[in-house]
């Protein structure tokens, strides 16, 4: 036999043996069965099914990296804080899941509302628990003004701009406006002082300053969407699920996988937590009690009507959006009864790395949360979207979780942490 052709019969035996070992590694049959609409949603709540960011009409920077640069300096700046002392970082910390894990937020003063993180928030259409803001850069100008967060104005903000970052301001937005002699403080809100000085300014004056304004919270976004959640062990498991992979499924422990069951049926979860950022984006009363008894948060009711006057909404003169771009905003009803203490649903990502929970920080753990929608009580302002035991409800059935349940849905919510990625 020739060299050659006993190579040929050395390579033919190996592909043989190949051929043979092939089976011992393909994929497992499935470990955990599931119906088709249920593989479906599965494959829904997939981070992956997010895909790229959608570009924020009103904000044309957003995906310079000259511009996330210029925010993360304004993001971690505490001189940008009437005390000096406080950043959007104090409140948005990166060893935190950029939020604070305070029941209430504390800049210079203590706030009214749970911090909400920043990964994931240029998904939403409106921001905060209430929804006031519509855009992430209209978001980031809020707390500079708001008395307990940074306690400052935006005429002191321009200029800390023009003595510290003119240079990286000019470079991303162009030459900043003439501004002529400016009052040591002033704005729309604030003080008695602060809104005299601002209605004493020039109109070119008061509009220059808030084109600048309006451009550190489009560099500030451009900075906060580069943060993003990673990929979980439930996004591993889904995957795994997809395929019909058994070993892939492995990755959930069983009383993970009961708590995703009832996570998607007898808990109705999903109905509010889908999609691959686990929130559909919308405001829902679900009894959560209030703080103040005697003052309940009248949530989205009231931040319907602070958005649809603000100067910095998608249809405001410092949006880059034209007005067929801003159609959610157009369409917005301010009397709508629903909206009565209703809050936007948080995404459910890395969720057990985030106590305390609601939009006051109401609950210490999220068995408490768990528990509270298994308890549905009457709201303590408008109606509770939840149905109780015997109730007739359109849309719902009343919640109702065994303790073992409750001990199965607490253990799935700890397998959506994942890391918190940021883009290059």
């Amino acid at each position: 036999m020739s060299k050659t052709l006993a190579v040929v019969g050395v390579l033919v035996a190996l592909v043989g043996m190949s051929v043979v070992a092939a089976p011992e590694f393909a994929m497992a049959p499935a470990r955990d069965k599931w119906t088709a609409q249920e593989v479906s949603t599965i494959a829904s709540m997939r981070l992956k099914e997010a895909g790229p960011l959608s570009p924020e009409p009103s904000n044309a920077y957003e995906r310079r990296t000259d511009a996330a640069a210029f925010g993360r300096a304004l993001f971690n700046d505490t001189r940008l804080s009437r005390n000096g002392q406080v950043s959007c970082a104090s409140c948005h910390s990166a060893d935190k899941q950029f939020q604070d894990g305070k029941p209430l937020g504390e800049g210079v003063a203590t706030g009214k509302r749970r911090t909400m993180p920043v990964m994931g928030a240029a998904h939403s259409p409106f921001l905060f628990w209430d929804g006031r803001k519509d855009s992430l850069w209209s978001q980031a100008l809020g707390p500079l003004e708001d008395a307990a967060e940074h306690g400052g104005n935006r005429v002191r903000y321009v200029r800390q701009v023009q003595t510290h970052y003119k240079e990286q301001y000019q470079a991303v937005f162009g030459p900043m406006p003439a501004l002529g002699k400016l009052p040591e403080d002033a704005m729309p809100g604030g003080t008695e002082a602060e809104r005299a000085a601002w209605d004493a300014m020039s109109e070119p004056s008061r509009d220059g300053i808030n084109r600048v304004y309006a451009n550190m919270g489009k560099a500030i976004a451009a900075f906060e969407r580069t943060l993003a959640y990673g990929e979980s062990r439930f996004d591993r498991y889904a995957q795994a699920t997809v395929a019909g992979d058994g070993r892939g499924q492995e990755v959930l422990a069983p009383q993970e996988v009961r708590g995703l069951r009832l996570f998607l049926n007898k808990g109705q979860c999903v109905t509010c937590h889908n999609g691959p950022q686990l929130s559909d984006h919308a405001f829902h009363n679900t009894g959560v009690p209030p703080l103040n008894k005697a003052a309940p948060d009248r949530g989205r009711a009231d931040g319907v009507k602070k958005l649809l006057k603000d100067e910095f909404n998608c249809l405001g003169r410092y949006s880059d959006a034209k007005p067929e771009q801003c159609g959610e905003l157009q369409f917005l009803a301010a009397d709508d009864p629903h909206n009565l203490a209703a809050f936007r649903t948080p995404s459910l990502r890395n969720v057990a790395e985030r106590a305390p929970y609601m939009h006051a920080g109401q609950f210490t753990t999220m068995e408490q949360v768990v528990r509270h929608y298994a308890a549905s009580p009457k709201a303590a302002l408008g109606h509770s979207e939840l149905a109780r035991p015997g109730e007739k409800h359109a849309d719902r059935q009343a919640i109702r979780l065994s303790e073992s349940d409750v001990q199965d849905l607490t253990a799935f919510l700890g397998a959506l942490t994942g890391p918190v990625v940021q883009a290059k």
